[in-house]
């Protein structure tokens, strides 16, 4: 659908030739936007708000000058939803992304995060927050080289203090899931990019987060890998009702989410 409607849409491309180029081309990003909410609108029967952002700003200084990575952004995420977080490089979505995880503070604005407002939680707090309440999956995997697969998905369970034999059948239970359940005695090297990505989901599910954060984790994946991941996500999503928000640039992976929330310049623009 997105490239049938650039192609009929690409007689705008035609105005840069009267020196209007950057007016065509955002009319053009707005038309593929609007396309992508409209392919995949908010479905029915919505849990309760699970996330919840209220005049969100966070501001940088860079080289003297100020750089508003978000600009008063107000989001409310679902229990059980399954949302995309897209926008090209610079428009908000990791930074977003990063606040709502308590892994970066914003300058201002409200995170309100399973009852939790999380900017008002003390260190030790917020490091109970990321390790029992979210799970974090990234563009690199960050896998430990010297530890196998299991050992691998441990590793926060380790930091929850969760006993051996428990954490033990939990790891054999998730890379079941994951489809990785023959690997388990395998080394990092000895996987394919996209078997080390479903060691860092499994590794993330590991303490039974309410919640999956994900950044460009289909980054560096073909787009076979990049598929079955995203179905995979969806996968989790419907059998455990987890809340799942991922962050992508690529507009027709954002199409297997629930919702698109698209983002530029650090404001939600749909």
């Amino acid at each position: 659908m997105i490239s049938t409607l650039q192609r009929d849409l690409g007689s705008q491309l035609l105005e840069a030739c009267d020196g209007r180029r950057e007016a065509a081309l955002a009319a053009l990003d707005r038309a593929i936007i609007d396309a992508v909410v409209a392919a995949h609108p908010a479905p029915p029967n919505l849990g309760k708000p699970i996330i919840t952002t209220t005049e969100l700003r966070k501001t940088y200084s860079v080289g003297g000058q100020q750089v508003r990575a978000l600009d008063g952004v107000d989001v409310t995420i679902h229990q059980g939803e399954f949302v995309a977080l897209t926008g090209t490089s610079g428009s908000g979505k990791s930074t977003l992304l990063q606040a709502i995880g308590g892994l970066d503070q914003p300058t201002s604005g409200r995170i309100v995060v399973d009852g939790h407002d999380i900017s008002k939680l003390s260190d030790g707090k917020l490091s109970r927050f990321r390790n029992q309440t979210v799970g974090f999956i990234f563009q690199f995997f960050y896998l430990q080289p010297f530890l196998d697969l299991q050992t691998n998905i441990e590793v926060p369970a380790m930091f929850a203090r969760t006993k051996h034999k428990s954490r033990i059948a939990r790891s054999r239970e998730l890379a079941q899931i994951v489809g990785l359940a023959e690997r388990m005695r395998h080394l990092p090297r000895e996987l394919s990019g996209g078997q080390m990505q479903r060691v860092a989901i499994a590794r993330a599910l590991m303490n039974s987060p309410r919640i999956l954060l994900a950044d460009e984790p289909t980054g560096n994946l073909d787009r076979a890998n990049a598929l079955a991941i995203f179905e995979l996500f969806r996968s989790i999503c419907a059998e455990s009702g987890m809340t799942i928000v991922i962050v992508t640039h690529d507009q027709d992976l954002a199409l297997h989410a629930d919702r698109v929330i698209s983002m530029a310049d650090g404001k939600v623009i749909a």
